[in-house]
Formats: structure tokens, sequence, C-alpha cells
């Protein structure tokens, strides 16, 4: 993908070389696809876990998925404000960001700038599932990071993919975009040295509270070529709360308890990360 001149395209450019440079001496080892235990999360001496970014996604003239009477962009923005009040008074060690806090339209990379200007340790991005359908029985919650994805398991990927198509010369902007693209995977291969195994392990600890402690049904964590996860330059991973087109989920969605427990699940998960890398300094 090429980017626009900023911190966030030095940084990919940096990964990019880094990883053209191991490559070509043999240095970059495989990796799997598995999902690494959620008490696993690997720490580097002197890191300090500090600032979240909190992604509402959507938003503006992008409403996201519709429900009966709900749009996703209200849900992901209720949420996301409950989130960063929650983290705040819970744990005030932590600088809580907001990519956005009123109904207004953040181009994707615009979202990965804000990110990157704030030092962002963690990048979650809230969203509401939804499928082709105007009413679908699917439910749950799901998982996304940034990674390969087959045919015909891209459409969380290419729905919240569309919303570069009404940003101003998205072409320009996103022109490397494609699952042919070349620099596409020069900057994957990199990412995943990088972020990929912090990624799938928070996503991991959020996936366990909200099935453990919640009793909800999930449809687990997985890799997807989600533009806002890749574009970030540190891990990141967008939360699926709920199928907004199930009448079911939909109320859940929009009630007060609903968002309650959906808000603390987070903050679990992320208090378990953060302990995690406190417990190896």
């Amino acid at each position: 993908m090429i980017y626009k001149y900023s911190l966030s395209f030095k940084i990919i450019t940096f990964l990019v070389l880094s990883f053209a440079y191991q490559l070509a001496f043999g240095q970059v080892k495989k990796h799997h696809h598995k999902i690494a235990p959620a008490t696993a999360v690997t720490s580097v001496p002197g890191f300090k876990f500090k600032t979240i970014i909190i992604d509402a996604g959507h938003g503006g003239k992008d409403p996201g998925a519709h429900g009966a009477y709900s749009k996703e962009k209200n849900v992901a923005l209720a949420i996301a404000k409950k989130l960063r009040t929650a983290l705040t008074e819970q744990v005030p060690s932590l600088n809580v960001v907001m990519t956005r806090t009123t109904d207004n339209f953040i181009e994707l990379h615009r979202r990965d700038d804000i990110a990157s200007e704030n030092k962002g340790n963690l990048f979650i991005s809230i969203h509401c599932n939804a499928t082709a359908q105007k009413t679908d029985s699917e439910r749950g919650v799901l998982l996304l990071v940034y990674g390969y994805h087959r045919k015909g398991e891209q459409l969380e990927a290419i729905r919240e993919n569309a919303s570069i198509y009404i940003e101003k010369d998205y072409q320009q902007k996103y022109s490397g975009y494609g699952e042919n693209s070349a620099i596409n995977a020069i900057v994957l291969s990199a990412f995943q040295q990088k972020f990929r195994k912090q990624c799938i392990q928070f996503a991991d600890l959020v996936n366990h509270e909200f099935k453990s402690v919640d009793g909800r049904h999930s449809l687990g964590v997985k890799e997807q070529g989600v533009l806002v996860l890749q574009q970030s330059a540190m891990p990141a991973v967008l939360v699926e709360t709920g199928f907004i087109n199930n009448p079911k989920d939909e109320d859940y969605l929009n009630s007060a308890d609903g968002q309650a427990e959906i808000v603390q699940s987070i903050i679990r998960a992320v208090k378990k990360y953060k302990q995690s890398f406190e417990d190896q300094q």
C-alpha cells in the first residue's frame, strides 16, 4: 500500500526495508497461523505500556452497517466513549486517546496518523458486524487482526474497507490496495514480524472474556485484510461487538447493560495484557 508522507509512512517504510534486508540474507523465519495462549504476551525490555487508541468505526457520511433501528457508527461511538471513560477511571496510569468523539467522518489514514502522533501502544477499533441480509440469525462477537486471508473469508474485510471509497482522492491514498499488490505482501510480512503475535494475543484475551465471562457466542479470532489495522504501526485489533442486523444482538448492542458488559470485557483484557508486560520487566 502507498501511504501519504507521515510518521506512519516512515515507520512502514522502515519495516519494509528491514524485511527486505532480512529476506535477502535469509534471516526471515516462517510463521504459522497458530493462536498463541492468552497468557503468553511477549515483553520487550524497557517497554512501557502507556497509551491506548480507541477507534470508533465509521462516522458521519459513513454509517457502517444498519440494524432495524440503529446504525453501526452510533453504536460504535457510544461503546468507544464508555470504554474511554471506564479505562480512565479504572486504569488511571493509561493515556486514552480517541480517533473521533463526535459523529464525524475520519479517513482511515487519518485514524492511523492520530494513533502514531499520540505514540499509541495498542489500537482498539470498535465495530458492529452484519450480513448481507436485512435481518439474520447470525450472532455473536468476532475479533479481527490484520493478516493473510483466503478467498471466501474476506467478507468482513471487504465491508470494513468500503469506507475508503467515500474518501476524497482515495485512489491516490490507497493506490497500492488490492490482494495482488506486491507492496501489500511486503508490508504485511514486515508487520507480521513485529506485531502479529501481540495482536493475536490481545484478541485472544478479549475473546476469552466475551466467551468465558459474559457467555456470549463467538466466531473467534480471525486474520483479515482490514485496512485500518494494516495501517496501524502498533498492535491493533478490530472488535466486532455483535451483529447489528440480528434483532437480539441489536437490542443488546443498544442497551446500557450490553454496552457496559462489552466495555468491561475489553477492560479486563487490557488489564491482563498490561500486566503481562509489567510482570516481565
